[in-house]
């Protein structure tokens, strides 16, 4: 299965891809910057160049020969508002779109800790929130074959696949490791369990494989 994976320059969707080399699965990097471009080609990896803030129809173009989508872009913490919403939420439905027009049905996001929580939104970080909400709420609503992901603060510590599920009253010191979030992501694509159902998890004592497969 060829996957697309959208925001494979960014930190989680390098290892989503490196995931991707070690399975039977294929990926193909989708990134904005043509020095992220080169990088993979150099690597012998199938890249499409294209931003998120590109019309309906460029993204579409580049989405054409993949089975499958996982979605982990994002703004970035240098950016403003603007740029949130452009990317985390119309950047992510325009994806969607995209998906649905060239009949992709299978589609894994990467979310946020929380961002189905409104009272849990943190004031410095609630433009973010919102849009990790709608997307998701989107994309619940899409028609798509969806698995929504939403790992707390992201690590770079070492992988261990094992989650805690849910969303704690006490977040301070806890985290999980982007590694095992990119594990997770390419997983749940073969794991029919996870379709239609969102897992809010972090570092814990579960065994991550067996989560997605009892979800």
């Amino acid at each position: 299965m060829k996957v697309l994976v959208i925001g494979a320059g960014g930190h989680v969707g390098k290892h989503i891809v490196t995931a991707l080399q070690a399975s039977p699965d294929t990926p193909i990097a989708q990134v904005r910057h043509t020095q992220q471009a080169d990088e993979y080609r150099q690597q012998g990896v199938e890249t499409r160049l294209v931003d998120l803030e590109a019309p309906l129809e460029d993204i579409a173009t580049a989405m054409q020969g993949a089975d499958a989508v996982i979605f982990s872009a994002g703004s970035g913490g240098g950016t403003g508002d603007d740029k949130t919403l452009l990317i985390d939420l119309d950047g992510a439905v325009k994806s969607m779109q995209a998906a649905q027009q060239l009949g992709i049905k299978r589609f894994v996001m990467v979310s946020a800790l929380g961002a189905d929580k409104r009272e849990r939104w943190s004031d410095a970080l609630k433009p973010y929130y919102v849009a990790k909400h709608y997307a998701d709420e989107w994309l619940k609503q899409s028609g798509l074959d969806y698995t929504i992901l939403r790992p707390g603060l992201l690590s770079d510590d070492e992988p261990t696949q094992r989650i805690s599920v849910g969303y704690p009253e006490e977040r301070e010191g806890k985290s999980i490791p982007r590694r095992d979030v990119a594990v997770a992501a390419v997983a749940a694509l073969h794991i029919d369990q996870s379709i239609g159902k969102a897992l809010d998890f972090l570092s814990g004592d579960q065994d991550m494989l067996e989560v997605l497969k009892s979800l």
